[in-house]
């Protein structure tokens, strides 16, 4: 049995938070079962594959992402997950149901977040959220005071009265994800969840998704951004045409499939295929791309140094750590934005 029991808590600088703690309690035979088991999981439109038999297990309380580039499959896999696109072959299980039969139930346990915002924008934000929790059978007066407190906790509550129409792309993104919490679910799935947003607006977002993760919801999100599966995961697959290509923690990944750092060379329009082979050799491995020469290396100093010993002189030079966009290029051969 799963009960989430709603209550508030005190953040660090001693503001009762706005948004409800969850508390889970399983059956002493079940506090190991993950919250989502996916076995051979197959999705088909027609003749094409777009989920190719994959594996995955996210476990309560853990923030999990699917990392790749559009069309790798990732919103099929969330779409599938949060009930509303069948499964076409394989085993998937949800707090312990099976979607096919139980998706009524896992739907009023998960909030959604979707690639698209999908508000009404002739309503005012707080509307949005009073119309959505009406969904779930929450009286209007409780609907009420939750809006209130989530807008508290995204920080829109200056905005309650707003039309949605005006609002900046952030501010849109952060009513979203308040509409997602008015059930307080224990599961939130977020499908690219700050695609188009300016740096600012995704580093607050990131905020207001790291307070969830500490209030104990689950969160699986899905994009093809580097730094934010890096800043938001603590465990990711690397998914390629429908099938997963690595799985495990950032970090894990990194060390495992690249180098400790990256000099990235910079030559004139057109030339880096003949230039590449001047610093041939260098480092561990090398990558030739349409704007850049990449050297994989530990010591990225040490392998500028070598470049500019042979001679070779390019129009910029950089050395940075290694990120999951070069643990995708050394797997796949494409950069995540292809």
């Amino acid at each position: 049995m799963v009960r989430v029991t709603p209550r508030t808590r005190t953040d660090e600088d001693g503001r009762d938070s706005a948004l409800p703690e969850v508390a889970v309690q399983t059956a002493a035979t079940g506090t190991d079962l993950p919250l989502i088991s996916a076995r051979s999981l197959v999705k088909r439109f027609g003749d094409f594959v777009a989920v190719d038999g994959i594996d995955v297990e996210v476990h309560r309380g853990e923030s999990f992402g699917f990392l790749g580039p559009n069309g790798a499959g990732k919103s099929s896999t969330m779409r599938m997950i949060g009930c509303v696109s069948p499964v076409t072959d394989g085993e998937l299980n949800i707090f312990g149901l099976d979607p096919a039969t139980d998706g009524k139930q896992i739907r009023a346990r998960m909030g959604v977040v979707p690639q698209l915002d999908q508000l009404d924008e002739q309503l005012t934000v707080i509307d949005n959220l009073i119309l959505y929790g009406r969904y779930f059978d929450i009286p209007r007066a409780e609907c009420k005071r939750r809006a209130a407190e989530l807008l508290e906790f995204v920080q829109l509550t200056e905005r309650a009265g707003s039309k949605i129409e005006p609002l900046s792309g952030g501010m849109k993104r952060r009513v979203t994800i308040a509409r997602s919490l008015i059930n307080e679910p224990e599961l939130m799935l977020l499908d690219e969840p700050t695609t188009g947003l300016d740096p600012q607006a995704r580093h607050v977002l990131w905020d207001r998704l790291y307070r969830l993760k500490q209030r104990g919801v689950t969160l699986v999100l899905t994009t093809h951004y580097m730094d934010e599966a890096e800043q938001l995961c603590d465990r990711l697959v690397v998914m390629d045409q429908g099938r997963i290509v690595a799985h495990g923690s950032p970090r894990e990944l990194i060390e495992t499939h690249s180098t400790r750092e990256v000099l990235e060379l910079r030559y004139a329009a057109g030339t880096n295929e003949e230039r590449a082979d001047e610093v041939a050799g260098i480092g561990d491995r090398q990558e030739v791309l349409p704007d850049r020469v990449l050297i994989y290396a530990h010591d990225g100093e040490a392998a500028l140094g070598e470049v500019h010993r042979r001679g070779s002189v390019p129009v910029s030079a950089l050395v940075r750590r290694s990120s999951l966009e070069d643990v995708f290029l050394r797997l796949t051969g494409r950069t995540l934005v292809d």
